[in-house]
C-alpha cells in the first residue's frame, strides 16, 4: 500500500527545502546586489579643498573575512585630523607612529569583538538589525615587510578631503574599556550600522566624499576590492 504524500519524511524534507530557500536567497541576493554596487558609480563629492596641494599620497584597505580598514600614513594632517583619538588613548604624536589603521562599525559587535571567538548572538543581531557606531583607531609603528594590502594613490587634496571626512565621522568622545591593542581606542561615530550600511559601505562614502569615483554601495570586503580594482585601477 502506498502511503499519499510520501510519509511524514517527505513531508520534513519538503519544509526544511523551503526553509533553507528561504534563508539562502535573501543571502544570494544581498551578495549579487553588493556585485552590482560595487561596480555602479556612486556620487561623488567634488574636491573643494582646493588649497591643499602636495604630492599624491597613496592609502591602503586592508580587509578581513568581514571587515575593511584605511591604512593612513601619519603624516601632519593624520594626526591633525585625529586629535579626538588621544582622549581614547591612541598615540596620535608619537614619533614612532608611522600609520593609522582607521575603521568605523557597529558599537556593541566591534568594540566586543576582538576575534571569532569573542562574537556573541545579541551584538551580531544588533549589527544586523542597528545599532550605533563608532569609529576605531590605532597607531602602527609601520607595516611588515609584503603586508597585504589595497593600494589607491590620491592627489594631495583628495587625501586631506579624506582625512577630513573620516574624522567627520567623529560624533562624540572616547568609548571607555574598549580596545584590542595597547595603541588604539574607539570613539563615538555619526550615523546607524546595519545590514544595508556597514563598515564596507562606510569605506566607500568615505572615498567618494574625497571626490574618488567608486561603487555606490560596497557592503562586503570583496565588494570594496572589487570597486578600487574597478574605479582606482588598484592591484
Amino acid at each position: 500500500m502506498r502511503i499519499r504524500g510520501g510519509g511524514p519524511l517527505r513531508v520534513w524534507g519538503r519544509w526544511l527545502s523551503r526553509a533553507a530557500l528561504i534563508v539562502v536567497l535573501p543571502l544570494i541576493a544581498y551578495a549579487v546586489a553588493a556585485l552590482a554596487g560595487a561596480v555602479i558609480p556612486g556620487r561623488v563629492a567634488e574636491t573643494s579643498w582646493v588649497s591643499a596641494g602636495g604630492p599624491p599620497v597613496t592609502i591602503g584597505l586592508v580587509s578581513g573575512p568581514i571587515h575593511v580598514d584605511f591604512v593612513l600614513p601619519a603624516t601632519s594632517e593624520t594626526r591633525a585630523a585625529f586629535f579626538p583619538a588621544l582622549a581614547a588613548g591612541v598615540p596620535i604624536f608619537a614619533p614612532d607612529a608611522r600609520v593609522f589603521v582607521v575603521g568605523w562599525g557597529a558599537r556593541d559587535f566591534y568594540t566586543t569583538a576582538g576575534t571569532f571567538r569573542d562574537i556573541e548572538a545579541g551584538a551580531v543581531l544588533r549589527a544586523v538589525t542597528g545599532d550605533a557606531s563608532v569609529l576605531r583607531v590605532d597607531a602602527w609603528g609601520g607595516l611588515p615587510e609584503g603586508f597585504p594590502m589595497t593600494e589607491i594613490t590620491l592627489s594631495g587634496a583628495q587625501y586631506f578631503a579624506l582625512v577630513q571626512a573620516i574624522a567627520g565621522s567623529i560624533s562624540g568622545g572616547a568609548i571607555e574599556g574598549a580596545g584590542f591593542t595597547t595603541t588604539d581606542g574607539f570613539l563615538e561615530a555619526e550615523g546607524r550600522f546595519h545590514i544595508f550600511s556597514t563598515c564596507n559601505t562606510w569605506v566607500g562614502r568615505m572615498l567618494r566624499e574625497a571626490g574618488q569615483p567608486f561603487g555606490a554601495w560596497t557592503p562586503t570586503p570583496y565588494a570594496v576590492r572589487l570597486s578600487a580594482r574597478w574605479f582606482a585601477g588598484a592591484e
